[in-house]
């Protein structure tokens, strides 16, 4: 298939649609997609391709465009090139992950390695070169969603009708609900990826997970040495659960080993 700047639009609907096996999860359904490029051709050909595949999709010609959506909209991926005029998109990365629980994949024209460490590092879940073929950028996009997206069936409901509630630090997880309460009842936000962590410390009380047990169970992808999405989600969670989340005691770094929970701790 040619690279993405050879598409035109009429050849974009001859594109089949992904096929989805019965009880397969629809990972397109009700997603949105943010795409952030200065290139007008290339953010209308995704928006095209994108939309057609049934995504909604959302645009921008750089940072501040970007920065203006989000104070809106919610979307589940960015897509989002480095070349960009004023801020570079790896500066805009750095400030999607710092308040953000959404997946990014990296577009740019540059293939330097040092380029895409240095978006890995920042927090990117993925980086691909131009050209590239639509059908590679859509297996990478549908990748990264399973990382976010999650059915609402994920609560485990407790054995033998015990208590589904367990106690993190200040808070308590309710696995059967999929929310976390503070000590007054009151709801924290907490979203589908945080609530997957939670649930695999819950899971694992007392037992050292290393960042690649973690990421194997809450994502069921691969190891890549450059992701750090595990100490981001964990250093959000021991915000919402830790007394002190400078001194975290429910979910506690294990030097050289990973992390731990501790039930009981706060």
């Amino acid at each position: 298939m040619p690279p993405v700047q050879e598409y035109s639009r009429s050849s974009i609907a001859e594109i089949p649609a992904a096929h989805s096996c019965p009880g397969e999860v629809n990972v397109d359904a009700a997603v949105t997609i943010m795409v952030v490029d200065d290139d007008a051709e290339v953010r209308e050909l995704l928006e095209d391709y994108l939309g057609d595949s049934g995504y909604t999709v959302l645009s921008a010609a750089g940072g501040p465009a970007m920065r203006a959506l989000l104070e809106t909209h919610s979307p589940t991926v960015v897509l989002l090139d480095i070349g960009l005029p004023g801020e570079d998109g790896l500066s805009l990365a750095r400030y999607v992950r710092e308040q953000l629980d959404i997946g990014i994949i990296i577009v740019s024209g540059a293939g330097d390695t040092v380029d895409r460490i240095v978006g890995l590092e920042i927090g990117a879940d993925d980086y691909l070169t131009k050209p590239f073929d639509l059908r590679e950028l859509r297996a990478r996009l549908k990748s990264v969603l399973r990382r976010y997206q999650r059915e609402p069936e994920i609560a485990v409901p407790a054995a033998n009708g015990a208590d589904s509630r367990v106690r993190f630090g200040v808070a308590q997880l309710d696995l059967e609900s999929c929310q976390l309460f503070d000590r007054n009842g009151n709801e924290i936000p907490l979203s589908a990826a945080e609530f997957e962590l939670l649930k695999v410390f819950a899971e694992r009380p007392n037992r050292p997970l290393s960042r690649d047990q973690l990421m194997s169970l809450t994502q069921n992808r691969d190891w890549d040495p450059y992701d750090r999405s595990i100490d981001i989600r964990i250093a959000r969670l021991r915000k919402k659960v830790e007394e002190d989340p400078d001194r975290p005691q429910a979910i506690r770094t294990k030097r050289g080993m990973g992390y731990m929970f501790v039930p009981g701790s706060r």
